[in-house]
């Protein structure tokens, strides 16, 4: 059988020190991927019922807890960037008598 060569993956620590001692390091960076948002944690209480719920949706899902919150959450408002793009179409409407 034939050995390969693993390649171990460099870590953003020691891109950083090449960098920092002038060294090309554009090598590493495809540009195929997107800058994510820095995280930031916070903390909410729930009630044992809602918790029993979001739980309850994430086995049936096979996801997170987390990201049952964070998809309901993303489309609570997504839902409400919508309403409000309508309302004052609707106004228009109202003044116009329609």
């Amino acid at each position: 059988m034939k050995k390969t060569r693993s390649k171990s993956a460099v870590t953003a620590e020691s891109i950083a020190r090449m960098a920092d001692k002038g060294k090309a390091v554009s090598r590493f960076f495809t540009n195929a991927g997107r800058m994510m948002a820095p995280v930031q944690r916070v903390n909410v209480d729930f009630t044992a019922s809602m918790l029993d719920e979001l739980d309850r949706e994430a086995k049936d899902l096979n996801i997170s807890r987390q990201a049952v919150i964070k998809t309901l959450l993303r489309r609570a408002l997504d839902e409400q960037y919508v309403a409000a793009a309508v309302r004052p179409v609707m106004k228009a409407r109202e003044r116009a008598g329609v």
